[in-house]
């Protein structure tokens, strides 16, 4: 969950520069493979706790139920 502009722009900064030191892909699936890859080890460097979690985990049960992991 991203909930400032900073982080947002962190995120698409580092996909542009991965994007751009490749050049071209064989095929979208390619890329989104490399983007689901950079997003993960992006994300390993997020050290803040999200910010009311708890009360958006909540409503995801609600609107989501069916979806949702049980616990």
């Amino acid at each position: 969950m991203i909930y400032t502009t900073n982080a947002i722009e962190s995120v698409n900064m580092s996909l542009r520069k991965i994007t751009k030191n490749r050049g071209s892909f064989p095929s979208d699936e390619a890329l989104l493979k490399l983007f689901y890859l950079a997003i993960n080890n992006i994300s390993k460097k997020w050290t803040m706790p999200i910010r009311d979690w708890k009360a958006a985990l909540n409503r995801f049960n609600i609107q989501f139920e069916d979806r949702m992991p049980q616990r």
